[in-house]
Formats: structure tokens, C-alpha cells, sequence
């Protein structure tokens, strides 16, 4: 068991991870801008550290501290669907989270490489692999990407991991996870994890609930055959149809 940080722990998805981490007897510390939007059960949890904040309002030595000891990170951050969370500051919210999260896991020197675990999306391709889009594709990205600050910011935090942090750093280990059309399930159902979509994200999208994206992030973090198997990959997770 270990010391867990999760970021974006009251969206959706967050929330269902922050309950199968503490189920599995994890730790958890999640810095949250409400605490009201915690569920009750998960508020009052002897395991979990809620700090009322801001993640990027705090200063260099605040979040040193607070991450100190944890083995592992998981973003869950996202953009909410509405003008503001679509266009309004800060664009780069994703990206920023995993640069300064990863500056204090090496500013804290731990005796280990630290797994650091990010929410993607299939419409980002792993451009270590030879994932390529069509040409119709690429245009509804181009537009997508010129448009809409959150798919630029999803690209830019998978690139800052694959590039700037890499495949050998001593101290930040990464796994960049790709949901396709995201739905809403209470159960963990059947899925299937992949190296490379399967599918279109643009015209032939498939779905992957939230419990099951959960559930993976929660194995990566906690099963050190799967973090081996996927580690310094982009995996793409589908449901089982």
C-alpha cells in the first residue's frame, strides 16, 4: 500500500478512482477547490488528505510538501464542458499540473522512481508509435486543435511526459491513459487495453466508461506486473462490447 496524490479527485472520473484506491487500502492526498463536492463517504475516509486549494496557486515549496512520500500520482484533470471551463483560463491546466507536480517529486529526491499516471484521451496519438490520422482526421484535429484550448492542452501534458520526462528519468515513471467516448457506469464492466487505437476517435468512436478508466489507472498504480507491462506507453482502453 502506498501514498497516493490525485489530482482532479471531484470530476467524475476522480472521484470513482479516489474510492477504489482507498478501497484498496491506499492513502490518498487530493488538493480540492471545494471540499462539498467530495462524497461524504470519501470525506470522512481515515485514509484521504482533502487540502482545500488551488493545485496551481500553490507555491513550489507548498506542493514539495505536500506530496512528500507519495509513491504515486494520478491525474484526472479536465476542462468542464461550458464556455469558461471550454476558453477561459488556464488554458494549459493539464500540462501545468503535471510539470509542477513533477518538479516537486524531484525536488522531494525520493529513493525510487515516483509512477505518475494522466488521464488522455484516443484523440492524441503516441507519436512514439507510428499512429497515424487520416487526412479527413487530421482535419477535423487541425480544428479541433486551433479551437478548443483543452485538446491542445491534452497533446501538450502526453508530450511533456513522453519528451521532457521520457522513458529512463530517475525519478518520475509515467503512463499516459486514453479513454475513448467517455459514459457513465456504477460497475466495473469487461474491457480492453491497447497499445494503439482500434478504432477511429473521429468517426468511429467507441466508449469506455468512467468506472472501468478508474479501475485501470487503480491497477497501474497498485499491480506492479501491469505498470511494468504499460510504463512509459500511451494505452488506449475500449468497453467490451
Amino acid at each position: 500500500m502506498m501514498k497516493v496524490f490525485v489530482a482532479g479527485a471531484t470530476g467524475a472520473t476522480g472521484k470513482k478512482l479516489v474510492k477504489l484506491l482507498l478501497k484498496s487500502g491506499h492513502k490518498v492526498v487530493a488538493v480540492v477547490r471545494s471540499t462539498e463536492r467530495v462524497p461524504p463517504e470519501i470525506r470522512t475516509d481515515k485514509n484521504i488528505e482533502l487540502v482545500k486549494a488551488s493545485l496551481l496557486d500553490l507555491t513550489d515549496k507548498e506542493l514539495s510538501n505536500l506530496v512528500a512520500g507519495c509513491g504515486a500520482f494520478a491525474s484526472c484533470l479536465g476542462h468542464n464542458i461550458t464556455f469558461k471551463g471550454l476558453f477561459g483560463k488556464p488554458h494549459l491546466l493539464v500540462t501545468n499540473a503535471a510539470r509542477r507536480l513533477c518538479q516537486a517529486i524531484m525536488a522531494n529526491q525520493n529513493p525510487h522512481p515516483v509512477r505518475y499516471v494522466l488521464m488522455n484521451t484516443t484523440g492524441n496519438r503516441n507519436r512514439d508509435l507510428n499512429e497515424r490520422f487520416s487526412f479527413s482526421e487530421s482535419l477535423v484535429m487541425g480544428l479541433m486543435r486551433t479551437m478548443l484550448p483543452p485538446q491542445r492542452d491534452n497533446e501538450q501534458a502526453a508530450e511533456f511526459l513522453r519528451v521532457e520526462i521520457g522513458q529512463d528519468h530517475p525519478a518520475v515513471e509515467w503512463v499516459a491513459v486514453r479513454p475513448d467516448t467517455l459514459i457513465d457506469e456504477n460497475e466495473v464492466t469487461d474491457y480492453s487495453v491497447h497499445k494503439s487505437p482500434t478504432r477511429s476517435a473521429i468517426f468511429d468512436s467507441g466508449i469506455t466508461s468512467r468506472i472501468n478508466v478508474a479501475h485501470f489507472m487503480s491497477e497501474l498504480i497498485s499491480n506492479d506486473d501491469v505498470w511494468e507491462k504499460w510504463k512509459g506507453q500511451m494505452p488506449v482502453i475500449y468497453n467490451k462490447e
